[in-house]
């Protein structure tokens, strides 16, 4: 098949012809990129935040090889994967995590700016730390999504900064001469007893959003045993970290799709020490688990999907939580009171009870039928 940006495809829908998995920002990117590009020798090539496969691909069709990659989203990674496969560039990447292993030696890199400012700082410095001396940083985004602040992070880690003309909504910042760098350490903060720990990428850092606390002060006092509850969309792992902790023979699995969640959620139960009870997973949704193989999961869903609000997200994954729970588990949720999810719990998972509401947010518990 010739390749095509067009034809880029997101995930789960990769074979949905009307999804359209390439921006203005990525063309914009490997428009600025090409000269730099095209010097390069295999191997010296980074994309960090690639979305779909834009960017991964556009430089393996331009003669790129052995092109490292990261992503945060497992759905990202797979959506590469799967368009890599109808393009026949399997062979042309490799996903790495966000280590020194990622970025050591490469001379150009390709970033989708992430909207954290801590992802965007992590990321930076550890550029500036492990990279060629003369790499050069393509960070892009569209215009809507990008601020002055994000300039200023990247001068801390790189001794010049130009920022290119927009096109079509979208800017590229060019980083030039590293400064010093490090690895990503995470944040870490003390909450009521849990320690948090988040590194930059991770939703709501190292404080504990308002939802989630509103979840933590109503879950029940006994949970099933027998087998191990499940935070769901674990986050930072708070959920697991202090199911864990109020129930020392407990074994917790906290789940996430995202890198940073993940890497946030093992040091979160390192720092609470019950690291030998909370197995930590990235999953897609939780697919990694069995039909009907828990008691009990606690979920938080996202309404987002990148930048944009997604009411979808959270219908799936209670039809994905009620897979997974045994008949008469329970599904406890914490959701905005406005999105009414209420009706979706009863049609996906079964009888859902109100457990506790605030002018904000609603907890409910669904028993699987």
């Amino acid at each position: 098949m010739t390749f095509s940006l067009d034809g880029l495809r997101r995930w789960p829908d990769v074979e949905a012809p009307g999804l359209v998995a390439t921006d203005a920002a990525d063309r914009l990117i490997l428009d600025e990129s090409a000269v730099a590009r095209a010097g390069l020798q295999d191997g010296e090539l980074v994309v960090i935040g690639d979305g779909y496969g834009a960017l991964t691909l556009g430089s393996a069709a331009d003669g790129a090889g052995r092109i490292r990659v990261h992503q945060d989203p497992l759905s990202g990674e797979r959506a590469l994967a799967a368009n890599a496969g109808r393009f026949g560039f399997g062979g042309a990447f490799r996903s790495l995590p966000l280590s020194s292993e990622l970025v050591s030696g490469a001379r150009v890199v390709l970033l989708r700016l992430p909207r954290s400012l801590g992802a965007l700082r992590d990321i930076a410095g550890l550029i500036a730390g492990y990279a060629d001396h003369e790499v050069v940083v393509f960070a892009g985004g569209r215009v809507k999504h990008m601020t002055l602040t994000m300039n200023d992070v990247l001068r801390d880690s790189f001794g010049r900064v130009d920022v290119t003309h927009a096109r079509q909504k979208s800017r590229v910042l060019i980083a030039r001469d590293p400064q010093g760098g490090h690895e990503p350490t995470p944040d870490r903060e003390s909450h009521d007893g849990v320690v948090v720990c988040a590194f930059g990428g991770a939703f709501a850092g190292a404080a504990i959003d308002i939802g989630t606390r509103f979840l933590l002060d109503h879950l029940p006092p006994v949970v099933a045993g027998g087998d191990r509850p499940i935070d769901f969309a674990c986050g930072t792992g708070v959920v697991a970290a202090a199911l864990a902790l109020q129930h020392p023979d407990l074994h917790v699995l906290a789940t996430d799709q995202s890198a940073a969640a993940v890497a946030s959620a093992a040091a979160t139960a390192r720092a609470n020490g019950v690291s030998d009870r909370v197995e930590v997973v990235r999953d897609d949704m939780l697919g990694s688990q069995s039909d009907a193989s828990t008691s009990f999961i606690a979920l938080n869903p996202p309404f987002h999907s990148g930048s944009a609000v997604h009411e979808g997200i959270a219908p799936r994954m209670f039809a994905e939580a009620a897979r997974v729970l045994r008949r008469g588990g329970e599904l406890w949720a914490v959701w905005n009171s406005g999105l009414r999810y209420r009706p979706a719990l009863e049609r996906l998972v079964g009888p859902t009870r109100q457990v506790a509401r605030n002018a904000k947010f609603t907890v409910t518990a669904s028993t699987r039928r």
